[in-house]
């Protein structure tokens, strides 16, 4: 074999196992989307039946933590 039919029998093996990359990566992108869709289904179902999150707390400083003071400018003399 020559030295181009050896590059031309790579560049088309090349080109077999990028194929089939290619197709594996378009099945896991199927399995994600109907994923995706069954888990906004589920969601909006929970909305629906008025399912809903608590809301999240402030959080407040841990124990040790400084707690920085809130700083009010006085208003300048004569005003107020």
């Amino acid at each position: 074999m020559t030295e181009q039919q050896q590059h031309l029998a790579g560049l088309l093996e090349q080109r077999q196992t990028i194929v089939t990359e290619i197709n594996e990566l378009n099945s896991q992108i199927s399995a994600k989307r109907e994923l995706v869709l069954r888990a906004q289904g589920a969601i909006e179902y929970l909305q629906q039946v008025g399912v809903t999150l608590p809301e999240p707390e402030a959080e407040a400083p841990a124990e040790g933590e400084a707690v920085e003071p809130e700083v009010v400018e006085a208003p300048p003399e004569g005003e107020g």
